[in-house]
């Protein structure tokens, strides 16, 4: 699933270009990013044959290509993964439910009035105001500044130097070495 507010316009080329054999879905809205207070992408959230979470949002990304920023190894999340895959609820990496609970991030209420504010913005931006968006994004990040995905999606629908003063680059700089993603925990 993509988290992009641009929809088809902009997650439409990554689909094409994967052939996937499954559904692709295009979360234009953040939907699912609300419900479950992802703040960032990649996500990935396993969920069993029964519809069960058995490992809630945790960063994940397919390679190492983003190492620099993440300064986690994906090698082993994608053995885990695989392991999952080939054990089901035998694996180790399936989180007992107490643990499940205590890893899943709830919303707040702040973090809910800043999912309303970015949902106000894109209306606007999406109804021609693309100047005024821009104070709701600027608020819903101020209420929520661990959110990557505010930002990113702030600066990729408007001019993110000319707005914002910054660019991702510029922010992922500002951490001085810091992850900007909540670090795996895999046990062990």
């Amino acid at each position: 699933m993509a988290l992009d507010s641009a929809d088809a316009a902009a997650a439409g080329e990554f689909i094409r270009a994967a052939k996937p054999t499954h559904p692709s879905l295009i979360d234009a809205h953040y939907e699912v990013a609300r419900a479950y207070n992802m703040v960032n992408v990649p996500t990935a959230v396993w969920v069993d044959e029964e519809g069960r979470i058995v490992r809630p949002n945790e960063m994940a990304f397919a390679d190492n290509r983003w190492i620099e920023y993440t300064k986690f190894d994906m090698t082993r999340y994608l053995e885990a993964l695989r392991d999952w895959a080939e054990r089901g609820a035998q694996s180790a990496y399936v989180l007992a439910a107490k643990e499940r609970r205590r890893r899943l991030p709830l919303p707040t209420a702040e973090h809910a009035l800043a999912a309303a504010t970015f949902r106000l913005a894109e209306h606007l931006h999406e109804t021609g105001h693309p100047e005024a968006a821009v104070a709701f994004f600027k608020r819903a990040q101020a209420l929520q500044p661990e959110s990557w995905c505010f930002k990113r999606q702030a600066w990729a629908l408007t001019d993110a130097e000319t707005f914002y003063g910054t660019n991702f680059q510029k922010e992922v700089a500002a951490l001085a070495g810091r992850p900007y993603y909540t670090p795996l925990d895999l046990g062990g």
